[in-house]
C-alpha cells in the first residue's frame, strides 16, 4: 500500500500531502513521569528549601531584623507553610490589584491563620486565642469557612511568642497555608450529633498527627482541602478528598469518598469514587489521595495544579485504579451514595446532643469577631459548664455540653455580645472573605462591608420573613477566587471593578444566582452583562427576594425558582 505522501503518475504535478504532526502535549511537570525540574517560580522556591525550614529563619534572623530583613522568596512563598501571608498596605483601592503592584500592596503586617482541625476548641484554647488578638493583633479574629481564626496587623517580631503560646495549649499554624495539606473540616458536632452516621474524629486526628508537617507531604502542586464528617454538614462537594458518613448494607457505618471539588476561576464539583471506606482505613486512603495528587498533579502553571484538573483529565476511573494499584495496593469496597440532605446543616440555634446536653450556636456577621469578644465567650461558655467550643465551614460558632437550666442564661450573655442564637436569616445565611480590607487579590470590600449590609437587610425584609421557609444564602467575594464560595450560593457576588454608567470604575459585582450543595448540588446562573456596584447591593438583593417571595410556588426553594424564573425579574 502507498504511503499517504506517494504521488500518483496522473498527478506528478500536485503539492505532496503531508500528515499533519500531532501536537506536541506540553509537559505539566508531573514528578511521577519524570518532570522533577521546577516549570515555574514556586516550584523552583519550594525545590530550593522546603518551606516548613522557614520557622527556624523566622525565629532566629527575621524576628530580629523585622520586616526589612526578610528575603522575598520567603515573604512571598515560605512564610505561608506557617500560616503567614502579608496583609494589604491601607489605601490603596481596587485599581491598584494586581501582581505588578505587588511592592505597593505588601504592607509590613500579616494576616495569622490558626489551624483548628474539626474547629475543635477547649476553654484554654480559646482564650489563648483571644489573648493573642487583643495584644498582637489590634483585637483582630475573623472565623473563616474553614473552621480556622485568622488574625490581622500580626509583626514578624512577635511570631514566636505567638507561636510559643498557640503550641502551650495544643494549638498551631503549621500548613494553615500553602501548597500541603490545609485544615482538614470536621463536623461541629461529631460524636454528639443525633443525625451523624459516624464520627469522623479519630480520623481527622489520626492525619494530623502523621501528616501534617511531614516534608513528605509538605511540597504538593498547590494547596489540598480536606472534609471527614459522619453527616454532611462540612460541604464536601468543594474539596479536594471527602470523607462522608454513610451506611454499608453489609459493612455498617463507614464513609462514602469523594475527589476532586474546588471552586477559584474553574469551579468543578467533587466526584463520588464509588468506594466504602471505614475509619480504621480513612488516612491510609488519604496519604493515598495525596500522594496521587503529589505525584500526578499538574506543576507547570499555578492555574491548573489543583487535584480537580488531573481528575478531570483522568477520569474518575482512572483515578480509582491507579488509586487501589499503585498506592493502596488493594481493592477499596464497593459502597452506596450518601442520602443528600435537602438543605445546608449549619448547626446554628439550640439542638440536643447525645450526652443528654445542648448545643448553642451562634452567628456573628460574615465570621466577624474579635480577641475581645471570643473572650467572654469563653467566659460565658464557663458559666454555662461547657469546656467545648467549635468553628463551623459557615462562620459560625457553637457552644458544645450546655444543661438545659444553662441554655437560656448562655443564650441571653451571647446575645447581648453581638451573637444571637435565633438570628435572623440575613444573618444567618450570609458570608463574606476577607476583602479589600486585608487581602492584596481583593476589588472590593466584603466583610466588612457585611457588617452593615445584615442590619439594612432585617430592616428591608423584616416584612417577608415569615415567608420564607427556606434559606436564601449570600455570599460575597472580593475577587475571582471565591474564598467565600460564590458560585454555590443562592445569590453569590464576585468582586470586580465596574463601570459606573459614568466611565467611572467603581467596586461592583458580577452575580451568580441559584447555585447550591446536597440533593441539586450546582455552580449558579450568571446573567449576561449583568453587574451591580457596591452602593447597589441592598436594593439588588431586596428586589430579587421579593420578587421570589411573590413567585415561588410553596415550598419551592430560590435555586428551583431561579431555573425557571424570567431574566427580567433576576435583574
Amino acid at each position: 500500500m502507498s504511503s499517504i505522501t506517494d504521488v500518483t503518475p496522473a498527478d506528478e504535478s500536485a503539492t505532496p500531502a503531508r500528515r499533519a504532526r500531532p501536537a506536541k502535549r506540553r509537559a505539566e511537570g508531573q514528578w511521577a513521569l519524570g518532570y522533577r525540574e521546577p516549570l515555574n517560580a514556586n516550584e523552583q522556591t519550594k525545590k530550593d528549601d522546603n518551606p516548613l525550614n522557614v520557622r527556624k529563619r523566622i525565629e532566629n534572623i527575621y524576628a530580629q531584623t523585622g520586616f526589612d530583613g526578610i528575603d522575598k522568596r520567603d515573604l512571598r512563598g515560605r512564610f505561608r507553610w506557617w500560616g503567614l501571608y502579608t496583609q494589604r498596605e491601607q489605601g490603596y483601592d481596587g485599581t491598584y490589584t494586581g501582581d505588578e503592584n505587588i511592592d505597593l500592596l505588601e504592607a509590613k503586617y500579616f494576616m495569622m491563620r490558626v489551624r483548628c482541625d474539626a474547629g475543635a476548641l477547649n476553654l484554654a484554647q480559646l482564650r489563648t486565642i483571644a489573648g493573642i488578638s487583643t495584644e498582637f493583633g489590634r483585637d483582630t479574629a475573623d472565623l473563616s469557612d474553614r473552621e480556622n481564626v485568622q488574625y490581622h496587623w500580626i509583626e514578624v517580631e512577635n511570631v514566636p511568642e505567638i507561636w510559643r503560646r498557640l503550641e502551650s495549649v495544643g494549638l498551631k499554624t503549621t500548613e494553615a497555608c500553602g501548597d500541603c495539606p490545609r485544615v482538614v473540616l470536621g463536623s461541629p458536632l461529631a460524636g454528639e450529633s443525633l443525625d451523624e452516621i459516624i464520627d469522623g474524629t479519630p480520623a481527622i486526628d489520626e492525619i494530623v498527627r502523621r501528616y501534617i508537617g511531614n516534608p513528605e507531604y509538605s511540597n504538593l502542586p498547590r494547596k489540598f482541602k480536606t472534609a471527614i464528617s459522619g453527616q454532611q454538614d462540612v460541604v464536601h462537594e468543594i474539596n479536594d478528598v471527602a470523607f462522608i458518613g454513610v451506611e454499608h448494607p453489609e459493612h455498617g457505618p463507614g464513609f462514602d469518598l469523594w475527589v476532586g471539588g474546588g471552586l477559584s476561576t474553574n469551579p468543578m464539583l467533587a466526584q463520588r469514587v464509588g468506594a466504602w471506606v471505614p475509619l480504621e482505613e480513612v488516612a491510609d486512603v488519604w496519604e493515598g489521595v495525596v500522594a496521587i495528587f503529589r505525584d500526578y498533579g499538574y506543576r507547570r502553571l499555578r492555574s491548573k495544579a489543583r487535584l480537580k484538573f488531573l481528575i478531570k483529565d483522568w477520569g474518575i476511573e482512572k483515578f480509582r485504579e491507579v488509586l487501589e494499584t499503585e498506592y493502596l495496593k488493594r481493592p477499596l469496597i464497593d459502597g452506596p451514595a450518601p442520602a443528600a440532605p435537602e438543605r445546608p446543616i449549619d448547626h446554628v440555634g439550640i439542638q440536643k446532643l447525645r450526652n443528654g446536653l445542648n448545643a448553642v450556636g451562634v452567628a456573628p456577621i460574615a465570621g466577624r469577631v474579635s480577641g475581645t469578644i471570643l473572650s467572654k465567650v469563653a467566659d460565658a461558655a464557663e458559666r454555662a459548664g461547657s469546656d467545648r467550643i467549635r468553628f463551623t465551614p459557615y462562620q459560625k460558632l457553637i457552644v458544645l455540653d450546655v444543661a438545659d437550666d444553662k441554655v437560656e442564661q448562655l443564650v441571653t450573655e451571647l446575645e447581648a455580645l453581638g451573637l444571637p442564637a435565633s438570628p435572623s436569616p440575613w444573618r444567618k445565611n450570609l458570608m463574606a472573605c476577607t476583602g479589600i480590607e486585608f487581602c492584596k487579590l481583593s476589588f472590593v470590600e466584603t466583610r466588612k462591608r457585611s457588617q452593615a449590609l445584615v442590619p439594612e437587610l432585617e430592616e428591608r425584609l423584616a416584612d417577608i420573613n415569615a415567608q420564607l421557609d427556606v434559606p436564601v444564602t449570600i455570599n460575597i467575594n472580593g475577587c475571582p477566587n471565591s474564598c467565600a464560595r460564590s458560585q454555590i450560593a443562592d445569590i453569590g457576588f464576585k468582586g470586580q471593578l465596574v463601570d459606573d454608567g459614568e466611565g467611572n470604575q467603581v467596586e461592583g459585582f458580577q452575580v451568580h444566582l441559584g447555585g447550591a450543595l446536597g440533593f441539586d448540588a450546582k455552580f449558579g446562573r450568571k446573567l449576561r452583562q449583568h453587574k451591580v456596584t457596591s452602593a447597589e447591593l441592598g436594593d439588588y438583593i431586596e428586589r430579587v427576594v421579593r420578587t421570589f417571595v411573590k413567585e415561588r410556588t410553596p415550598g419551592e426553594r430560590f435555586g428551583e425558582w431561579v431555573v425557571r424564573a424570567e431574566e427580567a425579574d433576576l435583574r
